[in-house]
Order: structure tokens, then sequence, then C-alpha cells
């Protein structure tokens, strides 16, 4: 599971162009949106939607699913883990 989530880390970081930060600046279990996260907003969503889609072949088919798993990268790792078809 740490592999995975540091390779969903790398990806996030470059799709979105966090410059300066690492995997390792992150932490597994911290919440993504809002002051306390990363600091991502609505259009990161959409990003980090079509990432889990291309990479993994995961569709996420409702915002509330969205808001479950985009909690922390420990999440969306877990359920990368229970649903990718890639």
């Amino acid at each position: 599971m740490e592999e995975l989530i540091k390779e969903l880390k790398t990806k996030v970081i470059d799709v979105l162009n966090l410059e300066g930060m690492t995997p390792e600046d992150i932490d597994d279990n911290a919440p993504i949106f809002g002051d306390q996260g990363l600091g991502l907003d609505s259009i990161d969503v959409l990003e980090l939607l079509i990432l889990l889609e291309k990479n993994y072949g995961i569709r996420l088919t409702s915002p509330m699913e969205g808001k479950e798993v985009f909690q922390s990268f420990a999440v969306i790792a877990r359920y990368v883990a229970e649903h990718r078809t890639k």
C-alpha cells in the first residue's frame, strides 16, 4: 500500500504542478482539500478524476463518491487498490 500511496502522490504532484513538493512532504492521512490540506480547489478535483480514470480505470460517478474518496492519499490508495481495472 505504501508504494501505491507514493505513486499516487507523485502523479498528483506532476499533474497539478505542485512545484517544490515531494511525496515525502505530504502526510498520507492529511486532508487533501481545505486549509489544512494541499489547498486544492474544484478544478483540481477534475484533474484528479481524470488521473484516476486514465491511470487506474476508475470512474467516479457522483460528487458524494468523490468526497469520500478524496479525503486523503491513504483513502485514495485503498479505493484504487479495491477498484482499479488497469
